[in-house]
């Protein structure tokens, strides 16, 4: 090795040194109970503890990491151990436990890079029955309410109900469905669509981009072209699918 290619290692070295470390993403999953009433279709809200580092004081569907028996009862089946876990979740959160078989894959999400604690997170829609009794622990969880999905996404738009963006396009999503046999029904046959952020500011803006966004490999999120983002203002998201390709479709139904 030279001496001016021994410089250019170090300096590649600790320029490499010098960045931060990307968090490995968790293989977690999620579940979104669902039951029919009166007035429409209805899902499980849990809050979590404001004390909490990640999610804190957020709405959220039941949910968690997997865990080192959900994978040995899947004899390390992922795919099985993420429907194990987000029963297992759903139950330790809430006291309702779906049945596994019943679990409908509705998509996939990779928490953006910047975060400290990352999740690759299985999300599932399954069904409960509507009289049974929601018990949460008081602890990670701090309140519980059944509320119609389309209900959930008015309330999150006027600035009501706080949520992380996975969790208000999956409501977008799912507010189309008049009932919970159609929604099983139609999400059985469609893909999963899985769902990479990427965390962005600009012109005093948060927002996240999504694959098909003009800016979302350079990461210039001011840059002219496709917008495919969910937009920070105030205490609310907004979903933006704009001039984007067909390879790239919406992550909210028709």
């Amino acid at each position: 090795m030279t001496a001016k290619s021994g410089e250019a290692s170090a300096r590649i070295a600790a320029s490499q040194a010098s960045e931060p470390a990307v968090a490995e993403a968790r293989p977690a999953s999620t579940v979104v109970l669902l039951r029919d009433s009166p007035a429409g279709l209805e899902t499980l809200l849990l809050r979590r503890n404001k004390a909490l580092l990640f999610a804190g004081g957020f709405w959220v569907f039941p949910g968690g990491a997997l865990e080192a028996a959900d994978w040995e009862q899947a004899a390390g089946n992922e795919g099985e151990a993420t429907r194990i876990a987000a029963a297992r979740e759903a139950e330790e959160e809430s006291g309702l436990r779906p049945a596994a078989e019943n679990m409908v894959l509705i998509s996939h999400w990779t928490t953006p890079v910047v975060e400290p604690k990352r999740f690759s997170t299985w999300i599932y829609a399954a069904p409960v029955a509507p009289d049974m009794a929601v018990k949460i622990d008081g602890s990670e969880i701090h309140a519980s309410r059944w509320i119609g999905v389309a209900e959930a996404v008015r309330e999150h738009d006027a600035g009501q109900l706080g949520v992380l963006p996975p969790t208000y396009i999956t409501l977008c999503d799912l507010a189309r469905y008049s009932c919970v046999e159609e929604l099983l029904r139609v999400e059985r046959s469609r893909p999963p669509q899985s769902v990479f952020p990427r965390f962005c500011r600009g012109n005093g803006n948060v927002f996240v981009m999504f694959r098909g966004d003009a800016g979302y490999e350079s990461g210039e999120g001011e840059c002219p072209g496709a917008r495919h983002r969910a937009v920070l203002e105030g205490e609310r998201w907004r979903y933006v699918y704009e001039n984007v390709a067909a390879e790239y479709p919406s992550l909210i139904g028709p």
